[in-house]
């Protein structure tokens, strides 16, 4: 059983979760994709994206190391990267991934509401990585209520801007972490799981 699950923020909406020595990359970016993000080169022994576009399919920057065993259970929940069932930006897969202890869900351009169905099968999920600078996909108070709905133990927001980086039509984070009353800010991109983790919403620092 797992005692602890690292997720790794690299940028933009691309986050690295490992567990039990089994590493899963989601959302990778092409070089030059993304307005002050450096160029992104990582190991996996698997990679998941949400959605064809260039800032979240890049699978190819990614060196990916075959063999091992996964402890995820991987589980797709198909939804739409806008508000009119994909006939603006197509689809958009949320990634469940369950080791068996804990439980990540990675929203991807999530742009729409989520069904009921969805929404209890994202229910009681350890850690919800969600976008939140709008345009593009849902926006900081959509976002929320999102959150609000499923109860994630941690939410981190990503998809945003910032004076260093993200594109200039997204919002910035502040947005969304005014609407929270838990942020806990960290000086590094890693975020360390574990039962005794406190409820919170995680805000990563990029680096480079």
């Amino acid at each position: 059983m797992a005692e602890k699950m690292t997720i790794t923020w690299l940028g933009h909406s691309c986050f690295q979760v490992e567990s039990q020595g089994y590493t899963i990359i989601l959302d990778p970016y092409e070089d030059g994709s993304v307005r002050g993000l450096g160029p992104l080169r990582a190991t996996a022994n698997e990679v998941l994206c949400s959605h064809g576009h260039g800032d979240h399919n890049a699978a190819g920057v990614i060196n990916v190391e075959k063999g091992g065993v996964s402890p995820f259970t991987v589980t797709v929940l198909d939804t739409y990267h806008d508000d009119v069932k994909g006939a603006k930006r197509g689809p958009n897969k949320i990634h469940i991934l369950d080791d068996g202890t804990f439980r990540v869900a990675h929203m991807g351009d999530l742009g729409c509401e989520l069904t009921e169905e969805q929404k209890t099968a994202l229910a009681g999920v350890d850690v919800m990585l969600i976008p939140v600078g709008g345009f593009f996909t849902i926006d900081a108070k959509q976002a929320k209520a999102v959150a609000d709905a499923v109860k994630p133990r941690i939410v981190v927001p990503m998809h945003y801007r910032s004076e260093e980086f993200g594109y200039e039509v997204l919002a910035p984070l502040n947005d969304y972490t005014s609407l929270c009353d838990d942020v806990a800010v960290y000086d590094t991109n890693v975020l360390t799981l574990t039962k005794e983790t406190p409820v919170q919403t995680a805000v990563l620092r990029y680096m480079k």
